[in-house]
């Protein structure tokens, strides 16, 4: 029991002494910044990320210093990844927009229907966290109305606790569904920012593949398909086509 507890301090004072290390990087990498020091806050910041932390703040202030420098594909990179974290950010949305405006391709989005951005904004709206609890709350209530309903002699709690269980299923269930499909978002590494000057889309897996479009660095793609080091990829308009994975780097 002792050892344990032994370990478990030590674990503890370690993980509070990497969090200490993190944050005093953190700190000198933006004083850098600040300084107009921007090869070396991004070096700190990049530190940072190697020691397996991220933020939104950390994300976004490397974005801005790649931006400083004028290396538009990495801050757009950064920009995106910052996005991810906080989909709803309105200075990473407008940094965002600046930095694509810098970008060679200006591709028309194909909108979403309508109910397709009601879902998003809706998965948006709160962390994986927050639909979490909700779920569990909402499924824990569900076995309250379920007593109310089987022990109760009252007609009117009878009808009442029935309805209301069902209402609680529905919150479960899709509040489970959010969750979900935010947990995917954030974990699936299926976007990817080009780094290539200017990329040559095939329309296969070889150099031998009819050339379809030309698509050029610092271009948002989706990955819809991976064949050895070539990757399947759509871009905004809808157009897909094949790059190799040297060309992107994922988001």
């Amino acid at each position: 029991m002792k050892k344990l507890i032994i370990i478990i301090t030590v674990l503890l004072i370690s993980g509070l002494a990497f969090a200490d290390d993190n944050r005093i990087l953190i700190d000198e990498a933006n004083k850098n910044y600040s300084d107009d020091n921007f090869d070396q806050a991004i070096e700190m910041y990049q530190k940072v990320i190697e020691n397996g932390y991220e933020s939104t703040e950390l994300y976004f202030n490397l974005g801005n210093a790649y931006f400083k420098l004028n290396n538009i594909p990495s801050a757009i990179l950064y920009y995106e990844k910052a996005k991810k974290l906080d989909p709803l950010d309105k200075d990473i949305l407008f940094n965002l927009q600046i930095a694509n405006n810098r970008i060679v391709d200006k591709i028309e989005t194909v909108p979403d229907i309508f109910y397709q951005r009601w879902w998003n904004m809706l998965v948006y709206s709160l962390t994986v966290e927050e639909w979490g609890w909700i779920s569990l709350i909402s499924f824990a209530l569900i076995f309250i109305m379920l007593l109310f309903f089987l022990l109760s002699n009252m007609f009117w709690l009878k009808k009442m606790s029935f309805w209301m269980g069902l209402l609680f299923i529905l919150f479960s269930g899709t509040s489970y569904l959010l969750a979900n499909q935010k947990y995917n978002s954030f974990k699936k590494d299926h976007q990817a920012i080009v780094f290539t000057p200017t990329v040559t889309v095939k329309s296969s897996p070889s150099e031998t593949g009819i050339d379809l479009f030309v698509i050029h660095e610092g271009t948002k793609v989706l990955i819809t398909d991976h064949i050895g080091i070539w990757y399947e990829v759509e871009i905004a308009n809808g157009s897909v086509g094949w790059i190799q994975e040297s060309d992107l780097i994922k988001i």
